[in-house]
């Protein structure tokens, strides 16, 4: 199974950037990367350090509903390439110890039970694509196993 890795869609970090209130219904927090992990949710790159970053409350569901979380992430505050999702998984993710959850939702945004698991980066792809077997999981979101921060979304390709 051939799969895309997707960040924040363009116009919700551009909206972001231009002052839209986040999540919580706050004006996102600005910082300067110091360069030790600050992962951008757009670029699925790190913040660079001295470059200007966003922080701020992400649902990365269509509307609010009971499983749609609600958490931190980081954004360029200046305008950054989307990550091309033909290119796989992003560089960061591969190797390395970080672990990462990854947990499969249904075509109406609702977590599927059953489908929560916690996998190593070499363990990612394989396990994404065999959760995207199921006929009950729509996509795939992947978290950071150990901040349960959204990382990226993934779907069949």
């Amino acid at each position: 199974m051939t799969l895309r890795f997707l960040g924040m869609p363009t116009d919700v970090a551009a909206a972001y950037r231009a002052g839209a209130l986040d999540a919580n219904g706050q004006a996102p927090e600005r910082g300067i990367s110091d360069g030790d992990g600050v992962p951008c949710r757009h670029c699925l790159k790190y913040v660079e350090a001295g470059e200007p970053y966003l922080t701020l409350a992400y649902r990365p569901f269509p509307a609010p509903q009971p499983y749609a979380e609600i958490g931190p992430v980081f954004l360029h505050a200046e305008a950054c390439p989307a990550h091309a999702p033909e290119h796989g998984l992003p560089a960061r993710h591969q190797g390395g110890n970080n672990r990462q959850i990854l947990r499969g939702y249904g075509a109406n945004d609702r977590i599927v039970y059953g489908t929560g698991i916690v996998v190593a980066p070499d363990e990612i792809g394989a396990q994404a694509a065999m959760l995207l077997e199921r006929d009950d999981v729509a996509y795939v979101h992947m978290r950071s196993a150990t901040n349960n921060c959204f990382t990226l979304r993934i779907e069949r390709a």
